[in-house]
């Protein structure tokens, strides 16, 4: 509906910026004038320790002179609460006592029908709450008990029993007076033309009910008590009040939750959101009865930038995934996508936060792969293939994925990170170079009539190296094996590092992965010994990498990552492997300096250049460097890393 700028400004005139304002912040009394209007305070909409956030009654304005967020009284409750602009009109205009324009006769009538509908979906709830606190309810009681779901998450979220009854809520409501008209426009009652008796939809069911983003119920989510029901879960049908396309579980407090900085976490069912809450992700939902839909992903995005899809480890879970994955790539938008977070061992959320404790949650849901790192995930799932033409399909798949991305920049973007990565792995020197040297052999030094690509000859180099190889796990490098299991097993060597730390740059996405939870784990808890840290880890799913790396250090000789190498010792190895890494990745960069520059000029001078970065790459990666005494407090003769 569209009002009018008379009715706007007589709301803005009756009501002072500061009082709508002053019910979500605290105002500084220091620099705060009330006789004025004048108030300052920390900002509402980020973090801050001083107050830049200041409301002028004179102007009816805000502004936070940190964030620049602005507006006014109608803009700061839509940006604050997340409500609509007609709903933070209509709030606000009965607040100030200005009657709302008239509706026409038609939409007036819609509307109190709505409104009535809305009482009787009030009514089934009171019905299968009593219901549920009723000796009928023992054995629904009794599994909400046994799922861990506490008294507080049965108030919280209304949850009710239906009875095993045709007609016991039908009964009820007639005796309330609602028309059967009225239930059947609810979805409340099965109908039809070859049905003589309408009878109760939901029977021997734990009732869920399902509210739209004003809080008030629209449709109900059963789950079956019995084992001998055709569907386990039964929702109520499509109505005036419910569309399941355009409604998510919890979404009233997720859409606050979001507006609050808090993760926005997507997850499969009623209790994955109820135990998640209870663990204080205030921001979990459910789509409801269907798969994530366009509709859904629109509503998440007006709730937060990047909400986080959490799927299972089994195979049902990998096809909900790309299923996912598939909706949103044509939809990205500048700032707007989605993190995917796999829960390990098929455990869903509410046995994960049960078994393993809410931090285990907390650490997934933190270290959730981009959505360009999970397509690349998807489509070399199978192992990097090797053959010129599979790495052509790939390069084409990856292609045609980044292609259905509607908008032109985030397209040109994801072609260019898909690029990177092909060719970061896609290197061949055979059949590049042709030349003689002055004995007749082979001279790799310079090509023949101007053609060749010296990128081909240094990647072989790089790709063949002994600390480059990945051993059997193509995405373990035993470079960085090194620096995980040396801070793993010596944790207190992180401390004087954990800036440089998070900003290192892996290749390995399951070393990123462990360093990220790592990294969480240490900044909050620096006393943390390497048997606690491995014991979270586990906790959190990545005993396996853990595992692997271990191995691939041990083919490789890589002592001074273990547990049982002096802190000295251990301490000399990680710079020392720090150094060498660091100094890698500059190489790299280098390198495709150096190979653009070669395609536009292939001159002597040129490959040259890169071949003296080829040979820097080689010396890198082929050997390490001498310590002097080097292993000497951990039993070792050697002086070799």
């Amino acid at each position: 509906m569209r009002f009018s700028d008379a009715f706007l400004d007589e709301i803005r005139n009756r009501l002072s910026i500061t009082q709508v304002v002053g019910e979500h912040v605290l105002w500084d009394k220091r620099k705060s004038q009330p006789g004025k209007g004048d108030m300052w305070a920390c900002c509402p909409f980020h973090g801050e320790k001083s107050p830049s956030f200041h409301a002028d009654d004179r102007r009816g304005r805000y502004h936070c002179f940190g964030c620049g967020a602005s507006g006014d009284h109608f803009r700061f409750l839509t940006e604050k609460t997340g409500m609509s602009f007609p709903e933070a009109v209509e709030l606000l205009a009965g607040r100030a006592g200005v009657p709302m324009p008239e509706r026409d006769e038609k939409a007036e009538r819609k509307a109190e029908a709505r409104r009535s509908l809305y009482d009787v979906m009030e009514l089934a709830t009171t019905y299968f709450i009593e219901a549920l606190a009723h000796n009928v309810g023992a054995r629904a009681r009794g599994y909400l008990l046994e799922r861990g779901v506490s008294g507080a998450m049965q108030q919280r979220f209304k949850i009710g029993f239906a009875p095993d009854s045709r007609n016991g809520l039908k009964e009820f409501l007639a005796a309330n007076g609602v028309s059967a008209k009225e239930m059947a426009d609810t979805g409340l009652v099965v109908h039809g033309e070859d049905i003589a008796v309408p009878y109760d939809r939901f029977r021997n069911r734990l009732m869920f009910p399902i509210t739209d983003f004003r809080g008030r119920v629209i449709a109900f989510g059963g789950r079956a008590l019995t084992a001998d029901v055709a569907a386990k879960y039964l929702n109520s049908p499509e109505t005036e009040l419910f569309h399941k396309r355009q409604t998510l579980y919890n979404g009233q407090a997720a859409r606050q939750a979001g507006y609050d900085g808090k993760p926005l976490i997507v997850v499969e069912g009623y209790l994955d959101v109820i135990a998640a809450v209870a663990g204080g992700f205030e921001g979990a939902v459910a789509p409801l009865g269907t798969a994530l839909t366009e509709d859904h992903l629109n509503l998440l995005w007006r709730m937060t930038d990047i909400p986080v899809l959490c799927f299972d480890g089994d195979s049902a879970g990998m096809r909900a995934a790309e299923r996912s994955i598939d909706i949103a790539m044509p939809m990205l938008k500048p700032g707007k996508s989605i993190r995917i977070v796999t829960l390990p061992g098929g455990l869903d959320p509410d046995d994960l936060i049960k078994q393993q404790g809410r931090q285990a949650f907390a650490d997934l849901v933190a270290g959730g792969q981009s959505l360009a790192d999970a397509v690349w995930s998807m489509e070399t799932a199978g192992g990097i293939p090797e053959a010129p033409e599979q790495r052509a399909a790939l390069e084409a798949r990856l292609r045609e994925r980044a292609g259905r991305i509607a908008d032109v920049s985030v397209r040109r973007h994801y072609s260019q990170a898909f690029d990177e990565k092909i060719s970061s792995l896609f290197i061949s020197t055979r059949g590049q170079y042709q030349g003689r040297g002055k004995g007749g052999g082979y001279d790799s030094r310079r090509p023949t009539g101007g053609r060749g690509n010296p990128k081909m000859l240094v990647s072989d180099t790089l790709r063949n190296s002994r600390l480059l190889k990945g051993g059997s796990h193509p995405d373990l490098i035993p470079r960085e094996a090194v620096i995980i299991m040396s801070l793993l097993n010596h944790p207190e060597l992180a401390q004087s590092r954990l800036e440089a730390l998070a900003q290192l740059e892996l290749q390995s996405v399951t070393a990123r992965q462990v360093l990220a939870v790592f990294l969480d784990l240490v900044a909050v808890q620096p006393d943390l010994g390497p048997n606690a840290v491995a014991e979270a880890l586990i906790a959190r799913g990545h005993g396996p990498a853990m595992d692997r790396m271990r191995t691939l250090l041990a083919r490789h000789g890589l002592w001074q990552a273990e547990a049982e190498s002096a802190q000295v010792d251990a301490e000399t190895g990680l710079n020392h492997v720090l150094a060498l890494h660091s100094k890698s990745v500059r190489l790299n960069r280098e390198l495709k300096a150096a190979e653009m520059a070669l395609g536009q000029d292939l001159s002597e001078n040129a490959f040259e250049r890169l071949r003296d970065i080829q040979n820097q790459i080689s010396s890198v990666d082929g050997t390490e460097a001498l310590i002097e005494g080097f292993g000497s407090l951990s039993g070792r003769a050697t002086r070799s890393l």
